[in-house]
């Protein structure tokens, strides 16, 4: 299962109705996680790692736009404290 990350324009966000979503946010730390539902969320701030169960790695921050499949069990490690919008599916 692979994290997709992409840096949309402007027009994409509106189109997604982006800024409408729900905010989280959350200090350094690390932790695991498992995606019960296809989440979308685009970071407003921060820097993350995230490693999936076989060992893939990536990386994002402000300006990205983020994919998490559903199923994805995953461990996050919060660099710099996160502030992002998200939408499951």
């Amino acid at each position: 299962m692979d994290v997709s990350v992409v840096k949309p324009d402007e027009k994409e966000l509106k189109d997604r109705g982006v800024n409408s979503w729900p905010i989280w946010s959350k200090e350094a730390s690390k932790f695991d996680w498992f995606y019960d539902d296809t989440e979308e969320c685009y970071i407003l701030e921060g820097k993350v790692e995230v490693v999936t169960k076989d060992g893939k790695k990536v990386e994002f921050g402000k300006g990205d736009f983020v994919t998490f499949p559903k199923g994805l069990a995953c461990s996050w490690e919060i660099k710099e404290a996160v502030r992002k919008h998200y939408n499951f599916k």
